[in-house]
């Protein structure tokens, strides 16, 4: 189970992260639905951490993408896992298997500026390595779905900030929208002012609440 020294904490629940990720961050944002509409589509995440959500996203975008569709997942992320730590994490899921080999033969011994990783014809991965309000403020494209999947907010407050909210807010599409298990209230204090409409939904497993919404089109 790995765990962060920096920050205290998990990188994923305890019950099942890959179950986690399915419910909170893939049906937060309504998917693998939108994805029928096909063309191009766009997410945004904030920590990469294991890359679990990025390998089950994938997995199942490969099941579901239309013909000629293509995935663009950009994470950004502080402290980027050596290829060994990620393959040791996402070894516990048989059913990404294909997917972590695929990540783990393609990542680079050296992280550091923009990882970008065209796993297959239709699928990049970037990584946008460094601190989050940064990384995010210099981004130029925008996003049709973010995961919002930092450090629980009481252990790392700076990726829940209003800045950083405004920021994610700023480079989402109208209509685009955000998942994240956190419901704390200065999260959701912080994405309304950013200009959101957010709710409320049933968090995963023992969690009670989730946070959902959507930029107003």
């Amino acid at each position: 189970m790995p765990y962060s020294e920096a920050f205290g904490d998990h990188f994923y629940c305890q019950t099942d992260g890959r179950l986690e990720c399915g419910h909170v961050f893939l049906s937060g944002n309504g998917l693998p639905e939108r994805w029928q509409a096909g063309g191009a589509f766009d997410i945004g995440e904030l920590g990469f951490g294991t890359a679990l959500n990025f390998c089950e996203t994938w997995r199942q975008w490969k099941t579901h993408r239309q013909n000629g569709a293509h995935l663009t997942f950009t994470s950004f992320e502080l402290f980027p896992m050596s290829g060994a730590d990620i393959d040791r994490a996402l070894s516990h899921w048989p059913e990404l298997d294909a997917e972590r080999v695929a990540l783990i033969a393609a990542w680079p011994h050296v992280r550091e500026g923009i990882i970008e990783i065209d796993l297959d014809a239709r699928t990049r991965l970037r990584v946008v390595c460094g601190k989050a309000l940064d990384g995010v403020s210099a981004e130029t494209r925008s996003f049709d779905a973010w995961f919002l999947d930092g450090f629980a907010p009481a252990r790392n407050g700076e990726m829940w900030s209003a800045e950083l909210m405004a920021e994610v807010f700023a480079r989402t599409r109208p209509a685009g929208t955000f998942a994240t298990y956190a419901a704390a209230g200065f999260v959701r204090r912080n994405l309304i002012a950013a200009g959101f409409t957010v709710e409320k939904r049933k968090g995963f497993a023992g969690k009670r609440e989730m946070l959902c919404g959507v930029r107003p089109g």
